[in-house]
């Protein structure tokens, strides 16, 4: 593809940046992003695991519920405990069809005025409308086109960061802070999408090349394209919306009933009250049968397995289905993610993988494949 967009994909604020480092540019999520840059998706995978990679996710979409009754109004929604969420604090959260589906994942941070929420670039305008539809009589919902989302993500990323935000190291795995900067204000929580340390930095879209320029002046800091974003979050064992959890998986078939607090399991007043919560918390009890799960993979043979590829038992059967894969960089082995049948999800299970008619053995594994390596203080 050129380096130019065409004209449907929309320009982040740091597209002409993307392309001065020499950026491969790709359709993504309605944008023009960069898949690699003249480094390469191995060499930049590596980097962010040894020290630190800058990443453009301004794709995401960035939202904010304002009103004494936003978070109580947020639970009718989600089936995490929004309410119970203390000032600082970060929570991974699902936002539910009435079929106990997953319309998307979120982030949400308790900034104590409001709830700042971010969600998958591909789904924004359907999120949007429905929160909107939802709940938009009871809170205020506020859309932040303008702002830009950049990712550091590394083992050092602490190190480059604190130099131009000093504070920044105070935070913690899932806390949010605001902090000052050239004038402007930047949204920070301690999070990401690779499995390393890390930050994700909300900021103006008029300072984002600025605020880019300057982190990627550190002698830590490399940039990232989307391939290795996208390696790097299979390694750590981390969903995709669209390809690993969509509006046909549940929380319990995708192995994410860690999202959904006690509080809003069992007993109480809070307990429930989410789109599909019958079958949601049916699958968590045991009372509603769950006929398929997400799983690890790894590969016997250094055949690379994609998604989409069919799994057969021994005996030939279609047990499942790939969903991600690719040759992990850190892990040098293929892995990858799949659905397959309850009595094929346990640890250990053999399974062949059909790549253009040849049976590829993988096994079954526990994620995340690579350590984490959240900072918890």
């Amino acid at each position: 593809m050129s380096a130019t967009a065409t004209p449907e994909l929309l320009l982040t604020p740091l597209h002409a940046l993307h392309l001065e480092l020499g950026g491969r540019m790709v359709p993504f999520a309605g944008y023009s992003l960069p898949v690699q840059y003249p480094a390469g998706l191995i060499a930049e995978h590596k980097h962010t695991r040894e020290a630190a990679g800058l990443f453009d996710i301004s794709h995401m979409g960035q939202l904010r519920l304002e009103g004494a009754d936003a978070a109580t109004a947020f639970e009718t929604l989600v089936p995490a405990d929004i309410v119970g969420l203390g000032r600082g604090k970060q929570r991974y959260g699902l936002l539910m069809t009435e079929e106990g589906t997953i319309v998307d994942d979120l982030m949400i941070v308790n900034r104590g005025d409001d709830l700042f929420v971010i969600v998958n670039g591909a789904c924004k305008a359907v999120d949007l409308a429905l929160i909107e539809k939802s709940i938009g009589s009871r809170c205020k919902v506020i859309n932040m086109p303008e702002r830009a989302l950049l990712a550091l993500q590394g083992p050092k990323a602490v190190d480059a960061f604190k130099r131009l935000v000093p504070g920044v190291e105070k935070l913690v795995f899932m806390t949010g802070e605001s902090f000052a900067w050239e004038g402007g204000e930047l949204h920070v929580t301690r999070s990401g999408y690779t499995g390393e340390d890390g930050y994700e930095i909300s900021v103006d879209g008029s300072q984002a090349e600025a605020l880019a320029r300057a982190l990627l002046a550190q002698p830590e800091v490399k940039p990232i394209g989307l391939g290795a974003r996208n390696s790097l979050r299979l390694e750590a064992g981390l969903c995709l919306y669209g390809n690993d959890i969509d509006t046909t998986t549940t929380p319990t078939e995708a192995a994410l009933n860690w999202s959904i607090q006690k509080v809003r399991r069992t007993g109480g007043e809070r307990a429930g009250g989410f789109p599909g919560a019958d079958k949601v918390l049916g699958q968590i009890d045991g009372k509603v049968p769950v006929a398929r799960k997400r799983v690890g993979l790894v590969g016997l043979e250094r055949v690379p397995v994609r998604e989409h590829t069919e799994l057969q038992d021994a005996a030939g059967r279609k047990v499942g289905e790939v969903t991600s894969g690719l040759l992990g960089p850190t892990i040098d082995k293929p892995v990858a993610m799949a659905y397959v049948d309850a009595a094929h999800a346990a640890a250990g299970t053999r399974l062949n993988a059909m790549v253009r008619g040849k049976a590829v053995p993988m096994e079954v594994a526990p994620m995340p494949f690579v350590p984490q390596r959240y900072y918890r203080g």
